[in-house]
């Protein structure tokens, strides 16, 4: 990639977050001339500069790391295999949330939507489900609306359907075979939130995230817990 393709890149980023140039150069502290000059490729930045930038936009750090070489520079974060030893005690510890949640469902997912772990909890929640869905790796949005997984089960199925596709967005391959599987069209929800009412229980989820990661691989790990959206559930998940 061409070095000028950085000033492209954060052009986007900067679209991307609804931004202007102005808006961009003042949280910065740079100036909107420098700004242009570098979008348009007619100055090149400096690794801090990208850096700073790019902390502005809010920017992935896999895709800083992007930025950083197509400026010219050395990543400046790092990416450990989930196996590897440096991460073995922050995954611990992700599990004893998980552990920590139940008898309410909760797990550990990456960027892609694959399941790294779930506690004892979530098991109800996939009786049921084709072995092949369930082996590894488990896309678990694939898992939800596939007509061999969850979905038969899923009584708001359409807004379910809804508000899973816009969490896909962003992986295109992925949005267009959710896309494909039947499910009807996404209707107006009353509520506060987006339930998700598999058989007799109805929850809402929380999307929890690493505060501080300075590792690519960290910052692309959540936790989806559920939590009980009326107090049926409630009850019938402790008396499980």
């Amino acid at each position: 990639m061409p070095m000028s393709d950085v000033g492209q890149l954060l052009r986007e980023w900067r679209a991307d977050r609804r931004m202007s140039q102005l808006e961009l150069s003042t949280r910065a502290g740079v100036s909107t001339r420098h700004l242009s000059f570098v979008e348009t490729g007619r100055s090149r930045p400096t690794r801090d500069m990208i850096l700073r930038l790019a902390e502005q936009l809010d920017v992935p750090l896999r895709s800083r790391n992007e930025l950083l070489v197509a400026g010219g520079f050395a990543p400046a974060y790092s990416e450990s295999q989930l196996t590897g030893a440096p991460l073995a005690t922050i995954l611990q510890s992700l599990r004893d949330v998980l552990k920590g949640h139940e008898p309410y469902p909760a797990l550990l997912i990456d960027r892609q939507w694959t399941m790294i772990d779930a506690n004892d909890a979530v098991a109800p929640l996939i009786e049921g489900c084709a072995p092949w869905l369930l082996e590894p790796p488990v896309n678990v949005l694939r898992l939800s609306l596939h007509p061999d997984g969850m979905a038969p089960r899923i009584r708001n199925l359409a807004e379910w359907r809804g508000h899973i596709l816009h969490r896909a967005a962003s992986l295109k391959d992925l949005h267009a075979e959710l896309l494909s599987y039947p499910g009807g069209e996404q209707r107006p929800v009353n509520g506060l939130v987006v339930p998700l009412r598999i058989d007799d229980l109805s929850f809402f989820s929380i999307t929890s995230v690493l505060g501080t990661p300075l590792d690519v691989t960290l910052s692309e790990l959540a936790i989806e817990s559920f939590l009980p959206a009326d107090e049926t559930t409630a009850a019938a998940l402790h008396r499980r």
